[in-house]
């Protein structure tokens, strides 16, 4: 199986469909960085509902030994930095992105890059989704933001067009 590092979003969107377990059955591990953490507990403290971080087993926090300096200037949330610096450290490793700033510099480093459509696009592959209309309905109920072309581009991988 795969490894990989997720940002706020993904964790926030899954868990939000109660789709947030499909991140333990696609990968044998899966981080998140210190900064994503701080961002779903202020997150609860606010009053959202949010995952919490320590409820999942599977999930681990992990600091970045390092921030490239150059990157701190870009508009990139800390959780979104910190992320990828983690998986700059663990270059084979995916990175589950959904903004779109941070995907094209994690591509630019040369990072395999996931989003949470992804996510949902590998679990119905591997049976663990039924179907993908009503989930990427309930993803743009949740607050993503899914174009009707995204939307309908998804349900034709998935075979549902």
């Amino acid at each position: 199986m795969l490894e990989a590092i997720t940002n706020t979003s993904p964790l926030l969107y899954l868990y939000r469909i109660g789709q947030i377990e499909l991140l333990s059955r696609l990968f044998d591990a899966i981080i998140t960085a210190p900064a994503v953490n701080l961002e779903l507990l202020e997150g609860s403290r606010r009053g959202y509902d949010v995952p919490t971080v320590n409820d999942y087993p599977w999930l681990r926090i992990k600091q970045p030994e390092n921030i490239p300096s150059e990157w701190l200037v870009s508009d990139l949330g800390r959780g979104e930095l910190e992320a990828i610096s983690l998986a700059l450290e663990r270059p084979k490793w995916i990175i589950i992105l959904d903004d779109g700033l941070a995907r094209r510099i994690a591509k630019a480093a040369g990072l395999e890059v996931w989003g949470t459509l992804r996510i949902l696009l590998e679990g119905k592959r591997l049976g663990y989704l039924t179907e993908m209309t009503s989930v990427v309905d309930a993803l743009r109920q949740s607050g993503m933001w899914i174009s009707e072309d995204i939307r309908r581009r998804i349900l034709i991988l998935a075979g549902e067009a």
